[in-house]
């Protein structure tokens, strides 16, 4: 899909999905792994990285 390190960047880096509602979020993996991150639909604090797909 993403040919070139610009795209592949802004496509996934720093993106994460809440296990809860499947919603993305960008967010510093710091944060996430900390909790401070909470999710903007159900407000949890459990997320993922997105999948980059094949």
């Amino acid at each position: 899909m993403a040919k070139f390190p610009e795209a592949a960047a802004r496509l996934h880096k720093n993106i994460f999905v809440c296990r809860k509602c499947k919603t993305k979020m960008r967010a510093n993996i710091q944060k996430i792994m900390l909790k401070k991150v909470s999710c903007r639909k159900c407000q949890g604090k459990a997320f993922r990285p997105i999948k980059k797909g094949k």
